[in-house]
Order: C-alpha cells, then structure tokens, then sequence
C-alpha cells in the first residue's frame, strides 16, 4: 500500500481516494461525537493490518486478538483525545504497538512453548513451508524489540520511513538503517535454511 500527501497535504493510498480519505475523517468526527458505528467502519478498515502486526509481534494468536482487542477498547475509550482525525490509523497502531510491548513484558515471566494447537494455527505465505515460516518468525522474534516494530510496522501497516521515525520519535535516517540491519540478519539467517 502506497501512501502519497495530497495538494491539501493529506496522507492518501493507492487504495483510499481523497473522497474517502474524507470519508474517514467524518468518521473519525462522528466516532469522537460518540457514534459506535462510525467506529466500527473505522476499526473494520484497520483490523486485518493490525491483527498481523499483533500475531508476528507476539507470535500467539490468541494473543494477539487480545492486544487487538485491548488496543480497540483503549481506543474507543480515548478516541475524543485524538487530535488530528488523518491520524486515526497510526494513532489506533501506536495503541496497538503499547499493547504489544505490554505482552512482550509479560513473557519475560512465562515462557512460551510452541505447541500442536498453536502450529496449527500459523499460515505460511504460499511457497513457503511451514517450517521456514516458523524459522522466518523465530528469526523475527531474536531482532530488538524497536526493529520488529520498524518492520512490523512497515509490512504490516504500510508505513513510510518518515511517518515510522515520527511515530517512534527517532530520526527518518536510524529507522532506516534499524530496518536495514534487521532485513539482512533475517535474510542471512534464513539462507542457512
């Protein structure tokens, strides 16, 4: 998903119009006015996106829809705090990416054991055996936490080196490079395979 600023200024996609980039400011409006439904419109547009960043984050799956889930309460709860409705999608992420590091910290304190149950539930990409893909996210999950979320983010969300240093206040040149560095250990740690 690309992202481009409009004459206005405004942040748009290849898969969102300027008309629906309105669309969704109205929405935001109507959401912090109260309107569960225009919530809802708002959270079924970013729940696929967020669901993955939570599941290669926290590589459970039932953990992940519980940080989706949190992050979408604690939205809801504080969406009247929002103060540029064009920020709702990095906004309801950085929620998202808090619940995440929440989780992380819990692990330290429970080790997690990949089961049977928890293998069945992986979705390798097509070409790719499920193993690989349980060495691709064991790989993932060794990179500093700052470096998944950079990556994480940009797979994931669609974020662009600029909005990623604005929204881990790092400068556009680190985020770059952090990415980088993580993209290689990961590619030479799967060239063993």
């Amino acid at each position: 998903m690309e992202k481009h600023h409009n004459d206005e200024g405004m942040v748009t996609t290849d898969e969102n119009t300027p008309e629906e980039v309105m669309g969704q400011e109205e929405l935001v409006r109507a959401a912090k006015a109260g309107d569960a439904g225009a919530f809802t419109e708002l959270y079924k547009d970013v729940y696929r996106d967020m669901y993955r960043f939570a599941y290669y984050m926290l590589k459970h799956a039932e953990d992940a829809k519980d940080a989706v889930s949190d992050a979408v309460m604690d939205a809801w709860a504080t969406i009247g705090k929002l103060k540029r409705e064009e920020a709702f999608k990095s906004w309801i992420f950085a929620i998202l990416s808090n619940k995440c590091k929440a989780k992380l910290r819990e692990y330290v304190n429970r080790p997690a054991e990949l089961t049977e149950e928890l293998s069945g539930t992986l979705q390798a990409a097509e070409g790719v055996t499920v193993p690989e893909h349980l060495q691709l996210r064991e790989e993932f999950l060794k990179l500093p936490e700052t470096d998944r979320l950079i990556i994480g983010l940009h797979l994931f969300a669609g974020y662009k080196t600029k909005e990623l240093a604005e929204l881990l206040h790092m400068n556009a040149n680190t985020v770059r490079s952090r990415e980088s560095r993580a993209l290689k250990r990961l590619g030479e740690a799967l060239k063993e395979l």
